[in-house]
């Protein structure tokens, strides 16, 4: 696979960490937070939902974190939604309003929006997956007139990590239909019980009109696919956010290579015809 180098203006917006400013944090689950970033140039990401950012906190490190909402018009704020589980994440978790990091992006290619125009669009979300799909359902909302059916299939371990309650409320209140599932029901939770597959046999869906975007832990997406071929959606209809130890975001280290493909550059979306007889790749 032929990839151009970058020209040297390109290459500094690639390697060079944008300062950005927290404009809001806010605990959404024990372990999650969403933080509200505004670059300091005011200068809009341009990016397309799916696509991430490498976010460098100066002192601790850098890491790749999915942008969770979708481009609006000029706006320059973005949204990211930071599972403290490590180090820097840890450390993102403790920022308050007013404090910067270093921003590197938007990288990778995102959902192809444009095989989804005209379409019945199904979002399959896991746990901490339904935040790369929010920048695309907050994107189908936007101009739902170019799409179908837009339906949520999500499910999460236990009713306390179902993420974005009132931006479900919300979607729900725009047309989305949300269907929602957990493994385990605990407390006054009183909706439906088993994992994401339960939500999905029995949804009914027009194979040769309907594209579906998954996005969860790798162990879902076995599953959800064979579910899906089974329903007669075809592999091109089947959108995949791959899971990859991402470090660069430039194709550089090597460490989320996939088969010809670097998952930085080449995704972290890809179609599931692309990487079905790819080993390793789910």
């Amino acid at each position: 696979m032929t990839r151009v180098s970058p020209s040297t203006e390109k290459s500094q917006e690639l390697y060079v960490p944008r300062p950005a400013a927290v404009e809001l944090a806010e605990q959404i689950s024990a372990t999650e937070r969403l933080l509200t970033l505004r670059p300091l140039d005011d200068r809009p990401l341009g990016h397309s939902p799916g696509q991430f950012v490498q976010v460098n906190l100066f002192g601790v490190g850098e890491a790749p974190i999915s942008v969770c909402s979708a481009q609006d018009g000029d706006k320059p704020e973005f949204q990211l939604c930071v599972r403290g589980i490590g180090r820097l994440t840890r450390a993102l978790h403790g920022l308050k309003p007013g404090e910067e990091v270093g921003i590197r992006g938007p990288y990778g290619r995102g959902f192809r929006t444009e095989a989804m125009s005209g379409q019945d669009v199904l979002f399959i979300a896991g746990g901490i997956g339904l935040a790369p799909l929010r920048s695309l359902v907050q994107h189908c909302l936007a101009s739902a007139e170019r799409f179908g059916r837009l339906t949520l299939l999500y499910g999460a371990r236990s009713p306390a990590e179902l993420l974005f309650e009132a931006d479900r409320k919300s979607w729900a209140e725009r047309g989305l239909d949300v269907r929602l599932t957990v493994d385990r029901a605990v407390g006054d939770w009183k909706g439906h019980v088993g994992v994401i597959t339960t939500l999905l046999e029995p949804f009914e869906l027009h194979p040769e009109h309907t594209v579906a975007a998954v996005c969860g832990p790798p162990v879902m997406y076995r599953f959800v696919i064979r579910v899906l071929e089974a329903k007669r959606l075809t592999d091109e209809r089947i959108q995949l956010s791959l899971e990859r130890q991402m470090r660069c975001g430039v194709g550089k280290c090597g460490h989320c290579v996939i088969g010809d493909y670097y998952c930085c550059i080449d995704g972290p979306v890809f179609t599931y015809d692309q990487i079905r007889n790819i080993p390793g790749a789910l």
